[in-house]
């Protein structure tokens, strides 16, 4: 039997360098990725509505420009399935900052590194593989790095953190179960009111808060990534109420599990914040 060769993963690749050298830069990722330029925001909704999604939406500056950084915010709100890396020949800590919190999925300076490319490209193959897996909410999340930079790993904050690393795992693992937090805190061999205060100082949040913020986001990837009914999701991610897990994610997210939904599925910049909260769509 002949194996299913590799999927190549899809670009479409924003050029909005001022000197229009983006194709220049394509050669990177051409030979193992399908890459469409286009550079309005016009030409990727045309492209969007073809029928072939792209695995990843690129959008390249030299120097970013508030004309330039508006139009990424258009575009996540045009496709807010589809992720975004930005790639910048001009960078900063504020740069990458906004980026991040307006939603982009991996901020890349300009010109990459061969070992951060390699890393790039790994990665873009793993989430194009996990994009088209038929079974969504089996879906892991995607580790983008394994390593930590020795600047955090030498830090008194990061030396505090090891000894709740097994319960921060165990959370992960268990966090739509029952857990009490006196078991977790015996696992680190601590007593519950040491394991409380330690768990605050080094997450910035209580024990119920870090649960509660982990059943949160795998309830909006079960909602943009699969058909599951919302009810459905409740019970996936540890609750036994559906009614009171539509007011805990309207409370976490502004807004209702099925409004999130709908935005994802057929965006809109306007939000009736009155809306009630179904349970079922």
């Amino acid at each position: 039997m002949i194996p299913h060769a590799p999927i190549s993963p899809r670009l479409l690749w924003f050029d909005l360098t001022h000197d229009q050298s983006g194709p220049n830069c394509l050669t990177a990722f051409a030979d193992t990725c399908q890459i469409t330029l286009v550079r309005d925001l016009q030409a990727c909704r045309q492209r969007l509505n073809t029928g072939q999604s792209p695995d990843m939406i690129c959008m390249h500056y030299d120097r970013p420009d508030a004309v330039g950084l508006d139009l990424l915010l258009q575009v996540k709100r045009a496709a807010p399935s589809i992720p975004i890396t930005m790639l910048s020949l001009q960078h900063s800590e504020e740069l990458a900052t906004w980026a991040f919190r307006s939603g982009v999925w991996e901020f890349l300076p300009w010109p990459l590194p061969p070992a951060e490319r390699q890393r790039y490209l790994q990665v873009l193959h793993q989430l194009c593989q996990l994009r088209g897996s038929q079974h969504a909410e089996c879906r892991q999340p995607l580790l983008r790095t394994n390593s930590l930079p020795d600047s955090v790993r030498l830090t008194a904050q990061y030396q505090r953190q090891q000894p709740l690393l097994s319960a921060v795992h165990y959370i992960e693992e268990h966090f739509h179960e029952h857990i009490e937090q006196k078991a977790v805190a015996e696992q680190c061999g601590m007593t519950p009111f040491r394991f409380s205060r330690l768990f605050k100082q080094t997450y910035g949040i209580g024990y119920l808060e870090f649960i509660q913020r982990k059943r949160m986001e795998k309830a909006e990837e079960l909602l943009c990534n699969s058909e599951m009914p919302i009810t459905s999701i409740a019970y996936a991610v540890g609750f036994q109420d559906p009614s009171y897990f539509a007011r805990a994610f309207k409370q976490y997210f502004g807004c209702c599990p099925s409004q999130l939904r709908q935005e994802d599925s057929a965006p809109s910049l306007f939000t009736d914040e009155s809306t009630s909260c179904p349970v079922e769509q």
